[in-house]
């Protein structure tokens, strides 16, 4: 059903009036609001009132706007540049392993929840297993891994590598998005929870807290009432450095496209991605700038304008979710949220044998799940100090990707033969 609003300059005006209603209402004195916001987390309303703009309401769709593609082409590479400014890289460093094991913890999750999910549907409710057969089923599912390990790339390079049909695929990408969405929401709840849920894993949070105790005394120290002058300087660093990583990423892929059969031969096709490298780039300059004077600019607010455009971005991701197609496929549907569940229980118990803050949790399994453009959503979640964590993780994901896909694939195979 065509939406009631397909013009993008009405739909980005309703984005910006939900985030600012939150923003308001988050910042409003009523001890109704207060308490209701205790509960539920602002960045979580920004995800899912756009989700229910779409559906039930009916009022704009993903699928009909360019908004997601414009906010994570243009605006993340300029968040990621903005929020690296003054990044604090030995404070990451002193987060020690637990954050890598956590990654990898979150991968095996992924990696073996394929085939538990599918050997449990197939116990409970084996008919689901009969669309085109067990044979293609696995071999969609395959998609799913790609996409949950590493991103886009790694999901059309196991499309191809498995010979998924079209029909299938479009059913495998419902599971993809709406599961890893509804994860996504769990995560940024749990952001608000994160105190409580790091008490029940007994967790020693202080390099994060001290992490983030250096860069805002560092924000706090140089801040100031920005003039004109500095918001035009800042938004030319972000969106410079963005085209300078979007025409590294339009001379580097072609590159890649030449040597695509090096890059299938060992599992490398995430690096013929131009968003990989769009990424990659963005960051790489922020990091660089973050150690010249151009760190200075976060006295007049680089990482909150950095901010402004990671929540326009959540609520482009949140446009992106129709929740009626998971009633269209509740059978898909059951295999995808079983598949999720493996992975979220094996976290927490790896949280909770090494005693993980649930930062490193959600940022681990987000880096999987959600790639480069949602990572520092999350991570921002927790606080605006911690998205490069994200960007980072999530970085290491692209170059898994595929690895640990094909691998979760042949364990599919297995079970299902």
């Amino acid at each position: 059903m065509e939406p009631f609003f397909t013009n993008d300059a009405v739909v980005l005006g309703l984005l910006l009036i939900v985030i600012a209603a939150v923003f308001h209402t988050s910042h409003s004195p009523k001890p109704l609001w207060k308490k209701f916001y205790t509960i539920v987390p602002s960045i979580l309303l920004c995800y899912f009132l756009p989700a229910l703009l779409n559906w039930p309401l009916g009022l704009i769709s993903g699928e009909e706007s360019n908004l997601y593609f414009v906010a994570s082409r243009y605006l993340l590479p300029a968040s990621l540049v903005l929020l690296c400014l003054s990044i604090d890289l030995k404070g990451i460093i002193n987060l020690g392993p637990k954050a890598l094991i956590m990654f990898f913890a979150a991968t095996i999750g992924i990696v073996i929840g394929g085939p538990i999910a599918i050997l449990f549907i197939s116990a409970v409710a084996p008919s689901v297993l009969d669309v085109g057969g067990a044979e293609e089923v696995w071999r969609g599912l395959t998609t799913v891994a790609g996409s949950w390990i590493g991103g886009g790339a790694n999901q059309a390079s196991m499309k191809e590598i498995y010979e998924v049909s079209d029909e299938l695929f479009s059913q495998m990408i419902v599971i993809d998005v709406i599961c890893a969405n509804i994860w996504t929401g769990f995560l940024l709840y749990g952001a608000n929870q994160a105190k409580r849920v790091d008490r029940w894993l007994k967790s020693d949070t202080t390099a994060i807290d001290d992490l983030k105790k250096r860069v805002e005394d560092y924000q706090a120290s140089i801040a100031k009432v920005p003039t004109l002058n500095e918001v035009m300087t800042i938004l030319a660093v972000a969106f410079g450095a963005t085209a300078l990583a979007r025409w590294g990423a339009d001379s580097i892929q072609p590159v890649m496209e030449r040597n695509i059969d090096f890059l299938d031969k060992y599992n490398l096709t995430s690096l013929n991605s131009d968003f990989f490298w769009l990424v990659v780039i963005a960051t790489t300059i922020g990091v660089g700038l973050s150690f010249t004077k151009a760190r200075k600019l976060e006295g007049a607010g680089a990482s909150r304008l950095g901010s402004v455009f990671i929540f326009i971005l959540v609520a482009t991701i949140g446009m992106q979710m129709n929740i009626r197609e998971v009633f269209d496929n509740p059978g898909l549907f059951a295999i995808g949220i079983s598949w999720m569940l493996v992975h979220v229980i094996i976290m927490i118990i790896v949280a909770k044998i090494i005693k993980a803050p649930f930062f490193f949790v959600a940022v681990g399994s987000q880096a999987n799940v959600g790639g480069a453009a949602s990572a520092p959503v999350v991570a921002s979640a927790f606080s605006p100090a911690l998205a490069p964590v994200g960007v980072l993780l999530a970085v290491l994901g692209y170059a898994l990707g595929t690895y640990g896909a094909i691998l979760c694939a042949q364990l599919m195979e297995w079970v299902s033969t």
